[in-house]
């Protein structure tokens, strides 16, 4: 039987993720911040990168003529609404001669500097009505070396000192002593690698407990409230040592009733010893983190024009706008003359590689005012009269809007920030799924977990509104919402079901 050999020819359309769309992927999703960081990486590593001298005036910079910057928005050439396209005949143009080689000088001059299409922080918005930087900031001190700074006054021998050593450097964000994978008491563990008997151990503990602020080290929150209560100077203090010790679930469910009649007490007695409680702290290092200084930084800003309600939006452009290509670099690539070591290959990489770095930073920044264009046509309501009227948004409403895919809108919501009248928020804030109303358009859950909120902040402490309760008056707000639902929010909203949040006092 014979064999017949075929040949048939298949086309096929396939996306080829090259790095350089990769990166531009990549800077897509990246926050303020971690941008910044990528840029100052590139500044350090592309010596054909520069920015210039911020404490020079910007806007009276001479310029090179054709000198490729961020503050170019309009390019010439086919641009994508989502992603840069790395190779346009624009882009790359070959030289006769050599094939290989690009006209660099050619494509530089080919960007037309006409004022930008989308608006950086220039024209109608006061700069002195930005958030400040200080107002953002929050500096806090490191809890472990908070507590050593104490540890000068006591008097402590040199296994005491280990002990504290290990146990400073094993202390949660909350303040309490805890180890990775290890069950059971972890000053067993400590005392070992201390090597320390555990009565040593205790008393190194117990010493580190005692310091400001009361309560770090202990090892639950059972001890870290006895500890804090015996520093107590109250008559009322011995009765709540005893109510922590001996009935802390009676505690933790509020059943003040059934605590009273175990220790055959008056129930009177046992609420004004609970009071006590609000003088205590379960968490006592929170205040103290060992991360850097935190803020937030937006990366775009909207602003109110005039009383008719109209809002403009304005790019977070500071530490971006002025990046560009070295004009020290372009002329010595025009004129020949490298510096020495550098090859021709070498400058042109790095030439390629810090234009797409550009567009791509661009084009993330375009996207960006793009996308809050659109959520502020959505949310004008939010804008004027906040959050009770946040509207149901899902991504592919923004993505049909504006003719971009919903991957591109998801990617730049995420860890980006805007500043509204209403306050700051992530830009993904706004995407809600929507509640029924018995009458008119749905509500973004958004705005019933505020309505959830605003329901518990105002009820009666001494008898709290049930989840089936909650229904039965948002059913009143024309809000259509299931038991279980409540219960959900309520959870998100770290609201406590109502027999925990039950007061007697």
């Amino acid at each position: 039987m014979g064999m017949e050999l075929k040949q048939s020819l298949k086309l096929s359309q396939q996306l080829v993720m090259t790095p350089q769309l990769q990166q531009a992927i990549k800077l897509l999703q990246l926050s303020r911040m971690e941008l910044l960081e990528q840029v100052r990486e590139e500044l350090e590593q592309n010596p054909l990168l520069e920015q210039p001298d911020e404490t020079l005036d910007g806007d009276g910079e001479e310029k090179a003529p054709g000198e490729a910057s961020l503050e170019a928005e309009n390019l010439e050439g086919p641009a994508s609404d989502t992603l840069p396209q790395p190779d346009t005949a624009q882009e790359v143009k070959g030289d006769q001669e050599n094939p290989g080689e690009i006209d660099w000088d050619a494509y530089l001059n080919s960007y037309q500097f006409n004022e930008p299409t989308t608006a950086s922080n220039k024209g109608n918005v006061d700069s002195e009505d930005m958030p400040s930087f200080e107002a953002n900031l929050v500096e806090k001190e490191d809890l472990a070396a908070h507590l050593m700074e104490q540890l000068g006054t006591l008097r402590l021998n040199d296994a005491e000192r280990r002990v504290v050593a290990l146990v400073l450097g094993n202390l949660n964000d909350d303040g309490y002593l805890k180890l990775e994978g290890v069950e059971g008491d972890p000053l067993i563990r400590l005392a070992a690698e201390a090597d320390v008997d555990l009565g040593t151990a205790e008393r190194a503990l117990r010493k580190v407990q005692h310091l400001d602020p009361v309560g770090c080290g202990a090892r639950d929150l059972q001890e870290c409230l006895l500890i804090q209560v015996s520093m107590l100077k109250d008559p009322r203090a011995a009765l709540l040592g005893t109510l922590i010790k001996r009935h802390m679930k009676l505690l933790e469910s509020k059943n003040l009733p059934a605590a009273a009649r175990e220790l055959k007490l008056e129930l009177s007695e046992v609420v004004e010893a609970t009071k006590l409680l609000q003088k205590l702290d379960p968490r006592p290092g929170r205040n103290y983190t060992g991360e850097d200084a935190q803020y937030i930084s937006p990366d775009v800003f909207v602003y109110k024009l005039n009383e008719s309600g109209d809002y403009t939006v304005v790019l977070n452009d500071d530490g971006l706008s002025k990046l560009r290509i070295s004009g020290a670099y372009r002329n010595a690539l025009k004129q020949g003359s490298l510096v020495p070591g550098q090859t021709k290959e070498f400058v042109q990489e790095k030439m390629r590689s810090a234009l797409w770095l550009i567009r791509s930073i661009h084009q993330r920044q375009r996207t960006i005012f793009k996308v809050t264009e659109s959520i502020v046509k959505f949310q004008r309501e939010f804008l004027d009269k906040g959050i009770a009227h946040l509207k149901p948004l899902i991504l592919r409403d923004v993505a049909d809007d504006i003719g971009m895919h919903e991957s591109t809108v998801s990617r730049v919501t995420t860890n980006k920030y805007v500043h509204t009248p209403q306050g700051i928020f992530e830009l993904k804030y706004f995407f809600n799924s929507s509640i029924g109303r018995t009458s008119g358009d749905d509500i973004a859950s958004e705005a019933v977990k505020n309505h959830i909120k605003q329901l518990v902040g105002a009820e009666d402490a001494k008898n709290p509104y049930s989840d089936q309760k909650i229904v039965e008056l948002l059913h009143g707000q024309g809000i259509e919402i299931a038991r279980r639902t409540v219960a959900k929010y309520r959870e998100v909203l770290g609201i406590l079901p109502s027999s925990k949040r039950k007061q007697y006092f």
